[in-house]
């Protein structure tokens, strides 16, 4: 949905439901300000409102009631919670946030991080202990500048060893002592015997304010199927947008016959920069339907009763689009949100080989309320820096497919080990050997390769962890015309 027209239905909501409550201005009666916006974002936007009986449009008879249920919560945070459906089984993603400008940074590319990049995974012969390995550091951070590399394998934090019960304790931490470790894998192929070492390297990390380039490599490979364009892209920012332009225009004059796109670490981001990837990838399919999306009842019925079209979002085309009929995406299971977007939308067009493991599993999308008048980042209520991330749309493909709970499963089963990692862009680097072996078709499909089994990544340390999201930065132009 165009973000402006969005914003736009919500004032109008917003001023409806005030309308019901202004006759009885009067009784004196009094909310927390905070309190009163929490409650009318998610009762105007929230995907799951019908799910919520506190967030019937019907469910207050007047402003007194109205105030005495703010007022019987707390803390903000405390009410956010009470309006959200099956937190732990459907809706693991919507937030609250008391400091937008935090959040404004992080979707700009801008983040509290270190630099470091890492999976977490169970000790061979243990269900408890975990170790960590580096799948990649951001350059200018806190783990480049300290000559930290892929393929590092820590097994301790601030010396204490990492379990499934304090990981998340040790690695939330701002500033934390990494104790990096050997593997040793005893020259075979079963893990059973593999032990890891603590070998005395210890380095103090510091997440700080950092500006991370989501295209962590790309180049275009000269290989014995011809000319591949090799891109590992790690998150979908649109303000990137203009340097993936770039990037396929150089993939263009070079002539690439395949492309090999590795969302192995992307959890997602813009829907908006997903479209352009997948325009770019394509672009045969112009004004051809990339995706729908679908909202709650009160908002959806508005849009189907007066215009449809802006629950849909289509295909454009660039001078770079490389008009691939087929593309070669990695994932693991950090591959989430707006990566997951791509292969589904992409699926029913061209042929997506996907390679590695099963990916996460989401396909909602959120947007950020503003305590406004109209939700949007214009006139905000300065008395307060709250902001709402709340779930808003489900996204389904041409074809209706949504609601992969459980991830999207690999054609084509590769999982990385931890010790035997590469350097990514590297055609000796494992997954993307074998993204080749497949391209030369020197690999069976029933070949399947599990050895670890994934805990966690550093993606749940993040400020939004694995969001999707809608644009709003039109806002301000829609307004002002």
């Amino acid at each position: 949905m165009n973000s402006r027209c969005f914003f736009l239905y919500l004032f109008l909501f917003s001023l409806f439901f005030t309308s019901c409550f202004e006759d009885n201005d009067d009784n004196g009666a009094s909310a927390s300000e905070i309190n009163d916006f929490v409650w009318k974002g998610m009762n105007a936007a929230y995907l799951y409102k019908q799910e919520i009986s506190d967030l019937d449009n019907d469910r207050f008879n007047d402003s007194d009631e109205y105030a005495s249920y703010l007022n019987n919560y707390n803390s903000p945070e405390d009410l956010f919670e009470s309006l959200i459906h099956e937190r732990d089984n459907i809706d693991k993603f919507s937030l609250i946030i008391d400091n937008y400008i935090e959040l404004e940074q992080y979707l700009s590319g801008v983040s509290l991080s270190n630099g470091l990049n890492y999976g977490l995974v169970y000790l061979p012969n243990s269900n408890n202990e975990i170790f960590g390995y580096v799948r990649y550091v951001n350059n200018g951070s806190a783990a480049d500048l300290a000559n930290i590399n892929r393929g590092d394998i820590f097994r301790s934090i601030d010396g204490v060893l990492l379990s499934v019960d304090n990981y998340s304790d040790l690695l939330s931490q701002e500033i934390y002592t990494v104790n990096f470790a050997n593997y040793f894998n005893n020259d075979t192929e079963d893990i059973n015997d593999d032990t890891i070492e603590l070998n005395g390297i210890n380095i103090e990390l510091q997440k700080v304010p950092l500006v991370k380039n989501p295209v962590h490599h790309y180049s275009t490979l000269d290989y014995s199927s011809g000319k591949i364009g090799y891109l590992m892209y790690n998150q979908f920012i649109s303000n990137y947008d203009d340097y993936l332009k770039t990037i396929f225009s150089e993939f263009k004059s070079n002539s690439i016959d395949e492309l090999i796109l590795d969302l192995r670490y992307n959890p997602g981001g813009s829907i908006n920069s997903a479209i352009v990837l997948a325009s770019l990838i394509t672009g045969q399919f112009e004004n051809e339907v990339f995706n729908t999306e679908q909202w709650n009842n009160d908002i959806q019925n508005y849009w189907i009763n007066n215009n449809p079209e802006y629950l849909i979002n289509r295909f454009t085309t660039f001078q770079s689009s490389l008009n691939l009929g087929r593309v070669f995406i990695l994932t693991t299971r950090s591959s989430a949100s707006a990566s997951e977007l791509i292969i589904n939308c992409l699926k029913p067009y061209i042929n997506v080989v996907q390679i590695g493991t099963t990916t996460y599993g989401k396909y909602q999308a959120s947007v950020t309320l503003y305590d406004s008048e109209n939700f949007s980042n214009q006139n905000v209520n300065r008395t307060h820096s709250y902001a709402l991330q709340p779930l808003v749309l489900k996204t389904l493909n041409v074809n209706g497919v949504t609601d992969y709970y459980n991830g999207i499963n690999p054609d084509y089963e590769y999982e990385e080990r931890a010790f035997d990692m590469g350097q990514v862009g590297d055609l000796n680097e494992p997954m993307l050997n074998f993204t080749l072996d497949i391209i030369d078709s020197r690999i069976s499909l029933d070949l399947k390769t599990e050895l670890f089994e994934y805990i966690d990544d550093n993606l749940k340390f993040d400020f939004l962890e694995r969001e999707m999201y809608i644009d709003s930065k039109e806002i301000v132009k829609f307004y002002e015309k």
